[in-house]
């Protein structure tokens, strides 16, 4: 469900871009104050297992559709919605810095639509209240399904709000919101058994690393170390093999646009468009997640482990600045 540039004026650009980046600043703010070493490690795991994850399109069965997972509910109900948020930031920054998935203009618009709703509304009004009276499989799975049907839903809308204000495109409000709620809808059902069924695993594994549940005491199948391995494992298989067989049909938005216009990409002409896919170009590496100039496999593989990489060091690195100047602060009070 990334947006590319030429939905999105460059004022509603702007817009999101302060609303996520005031979201991102408060998330910052919460994270300082909990300075829960913990997270650092599971943030760093998981936002490279989202890049990944999110790599495998999924088909949609008589559409001629695809989705992938956004992934937000899954990090926040582990890391918590601010950690996960400031993770899923990472993981959009990554894609459309070096892999040219979503515009460079439309980066507050997908930071909204695919992280804050995920992160917040997902993790504060469907996870925690779920797991209020403790986690069970059955709670996890409903919560999951739930959530992340109910933030997709707010994604896809907010897309087609987003496309209607920016006023560039010939695509109808009414004809848009039809075709992109319903395959939404879909893809938010298939994300929540894929999320359900990795809380699951990270609740019989290690359940303390549930985001929101009380302790038990109940000690997990495995270490914290080793459940951050397999995690991290996973996300090198998904993201190096796995990925090679990812559905080749539009995604969802794709598919819409296609329904609507007729076409699965728009086109945008300005200086401001021009600039900004100047940069990606520039930027991305792995553009497609392929070689540049060829098709080759090998570039799939390599986007995948090498995304979920530099995904993994962001995160990390990021906590350590955080707690480098919480430290620094501390030390100059006292």
């Amino acid at each position: 469900m990334h947006m590319a540039d030429a939905l999105v004026s460059p004022a509603v650009a702007g817009t999101m871009a302060v609303l996520s980046g005031a979201a991102a600043v408060y998330s910052v703010k919460k994270l300082r104050e909990e300075d829960d070493p913990k997270r650092i490690p599971v943030m760093g795991v998981m936002g490279a297992f989202v890049f990944a994850a999110q790599m495998i399109n999924f088909t949609i069965p008589g559409t001629g559709s695809s989705g992938h997972i956004c992934g937000g509910f899954l990090i926040s109900a582990l890391a918590g919605p601010y950690a996960g948020f400031l993770t899923m930031i990472g993981v959009l920054l990554i894609q459309c810095l070096f892999f040219a998935d979503g515009g460079l203009l439309a980066l507050g618009c997908n930071v909204w639509n695919m992280a804050f709703y995920g992160c917040f509304i997902g993790a504060l009004l469907v996870w925690k209240p779920f797991m209020r009276k403790g986690a069970t499989k059955a709670r996890i799975m409903a919560a999951s399904i739930i959530g992340c049907i109910v933030t997709l839903q707010l994604g896809a809308f907010s897309v087609t709000v987003e496309t209607l204000l920016s006023g560039i495109t010939e695509l109808p409000f009414g004809v848009f919101l039809a075709a992109m709620q319903p395959i939404h809808l879909a893809i938010g059902l298939v994300e929540g058994i894929i999320t359900g069924a990795v809380l699951v695993f990270v609740q019989d594994a290690r359940p303390e690393l549930l985001w929101g549940v009380e302790d038990e005491g109940r000690e997990g199948r495995f270490t914290l170390k080793k459940t951050l391995v397999i995690l991290a494992a996973a996300a090198a298989v998904i993201g190096g093999a796995v990925s090679l067989i990812a559905s080749a049909l539009p995604d969802g938005l794709e598919w819409a646009i296609g329904r609507v216009a007729g076409v699965e990409e728009l086109e945008a002409a300005g200086s401001v468009y021009e600039s900004a896919s100047s940069i990606q170009e520039k930027l991305s590496f792995l553009p497609d997640y392929a070689f540049k100039g060829s098709e080759s496999a090998a570039g799939t593989t390599v986007s995948g482990i090498v995304g979920a990489a530099l995904v993994l060091a962001l995160c990390v690195c990021l906590c350590y600045i955080l707690r480098l100047f919480m430290n620094r602060r501390t030390n100059e009070q006292n």
